[in-house]
């Protein structure tokens, strides 16, 4: 097999973060929406708010892996 064709994992941690980062964003929206349209559904915003801060904490877990803070 043709390894240039494979992805490093580098490559492959930008693209999950890319997409973490959308859900994230997507989850934002679903959640204002509800807000506006259904501000009693405390249990169902609270469950999209847990799942947005997992999110956030996956993100930031992989950005501190692409770009680790090097003390010098």
């Amino acid at each position: 097999m043709n390894t240039s064709s494979r992805l490093s994992e580098t490559e492959v941690q930008r693209i999950e973060l890319g997409v973490l980062r959308q859900e994230h964003h997507d989850l934002d929206l679903a959640i204002s929406a509800l807000q506006m349209t259904h501000p009693g559904d405390v249990l169902t915003i609270k469950r999209l708010k847990r799942k947005k801060l997992m999110l956030k904490d996956r993100i930031a877990r992989i950005e501190d892996q692409l770009n680790p803070d090097i003390i010098a």
